[in-house]
C-alpha cells in the first residue's frame, strides 16, 4: 500500500485543480469507482472531502472539514468542497481536455464548483520571486511527514491535503522596499538565504516546522496561478494528518502569541479545503476505507 506518487514527484510544468460539489440526491458510489479507476495518483491525484464519507455513512480516521477560525486576523475562508482533483502535465490544453473527460465521468453525482490553472515559475518560485518549499522534508523524512502509517488497511499509504488559493496584491507588494519584502518572508529573494535577524512576523519564523510541539512537517507542492488580471499562489501541503498544517495556520493568524504572519500584508487566502487522498494498491486507487 503506497501513497499517490505525485505527492513526492517534482512540481510539474502545468497543473489544473478541479473542485467538485456532491449532488445530495445522488449515490456517489458508481462515480467514485469510475473516478478511482481513471486516476493513477501520478498524472491525477484524487482527494475527497468529509462530505463524501458522510454520504456513504462511513468514518475515515483523520478526515474532517477545513477549520473555522473565528479569531483569525485576517479572516481565513473555509470553502470546503466534496472532491478535489489535481491534474498534472506539460501542456495546459491537454489538462483542460482531461479535466473535461473526468468531469463527464462523475456527472451528475458531482458538479464542478471551481477550476484553478497553475504552473511552475522559474526555479519553483512564487510570482513575488521567492522560492517556495525550501524546508520541505526529503526521502524517508518526506514519507514520515506526508503519509499515514500504522493505522490499518485502507488508511495506511493515504495522505491528507490542505489546499488554499491565495490572491496577491502586487501593487502593494511592489511598493514595499526590498528589505521589507525580504523581512516579510524571512529570506533574501536573490539567494534564498534565511535572515538571522528577521522579525518574529516573518513567514519562515511563523511556520518553522521544527519549532512546534510536536514538530509540524508537511510536504509542500504549491504553484502560482493566474486568471485574467488576478494572480497568486495555489498553496498545497500534504501531511500524515491535517494537524501539522493546522498548527502552522493557527500560528500564522496569531492564535499562539498574537503575532500575525507578515504574508498577510500583501496576500490573502480566497479558499480553504481539506481532502483525504486514498492510497494506491496494485496500481489502482484504493477506496476500501469507504466500504
Amino acid at each position: 500500500m503506497t501513497a499517490q506518487s505525485a505527492i513526492f514527484d517534482p512540481i510539474p510544468a502545468h497543473a489544473r485543480h478541479l473542485f467538485f460539489d456532491l449532488n445530495p440526491s445522488m449515490d456517489p458510489r458508481a462515480a467514485l469507482q469510475a473516478l478511482a479507476a481513471a486516476c493513477d495518483g501520478q498524472s491525477v491525484v484524487l482527494g475527497m472531502g468529509a462530505s463524501v464519507a458522510q454520504a456513504l455513512g462511513v468514518t475515515v480516521a483523520g478526515l474532517r472539514g477545513f477549520p473555522l477560525l473565528p479569531d483569525a486576523r485576517p479572516p481565513i475562508p473555509a470553502t470546503q468542497q466534496a472532491l478535489w482533483l489535481w491534474l498534472r502535465g506539460d501542456e495546459p490544453g491537454g489538462l483542460l481536455l482531461h479535466g473535461h473527460a473526468l468531469q463527464a465521468l462523475i456527472a451528475p453525482a458531482f458538479t464542478l464548483a471551481q477550476a484553478v490553472v497553475s504552473f511552475r515559475h522559474q526555479d519553483f518560485r512564487d510570482l513575488t520571486g521567492y522560492i517556495d518549499g525550501t524546508e520541505n522534508p526529503e526521502d524517508e523524512a518526506a514519507v514520515e511527514a506526508a503519509v499515514a502509517q500504522g493505522q490499518g488497511a485502507g488508511i495506511d499509504g493515504s495522505s491528507f491535503a490542505a489546499v488554499q488559493q491565495w490572491l496577491h496584491d502586487f501593487p502593494k507588494f511592489n511598493a514595499m522596499p526590498r528589505s521589507e519584502q525580504d523581512n516579510s518572508i524571512g529570506r533574501r529573494r536573490d539567494d534564498n538565504e534565511e535572515l538571522e535577524d528577521a522579525p518574529e512576523s516573518a513567514h519562515v519564523k511563523r511556520t518553522a516546522q521544527e519549532d512546534f510541539d510536536p514538530e509540524a512537517f508537511v510536504v509542500r507542492r504549491s504553484m502560482p496561478w493566474v486568471a485574467g488580471a488576478d494572480a497568486g499562489f495555489l498553496f498545497l501541503a500534504f501531511g500524515k494528518s491535517f494537524d501539522a498544517f493546522e498548527a502552522q495556520l493557527r500560528r500564522m493568524t496569531g492564535h499562539d502569541d498574537g503575532i500575525t504572519d507578515a504574508l498577510f500584508s500583501f496576500t490573502r487566502p480566497l479558499t480553504g479545503g481539506y481532502y483525504w487522498c486514498p492510497p494506491v494498491v496494485g496500481g489502482a486507487i484504493d477506496l476500501s476505507a469507504l466500504g
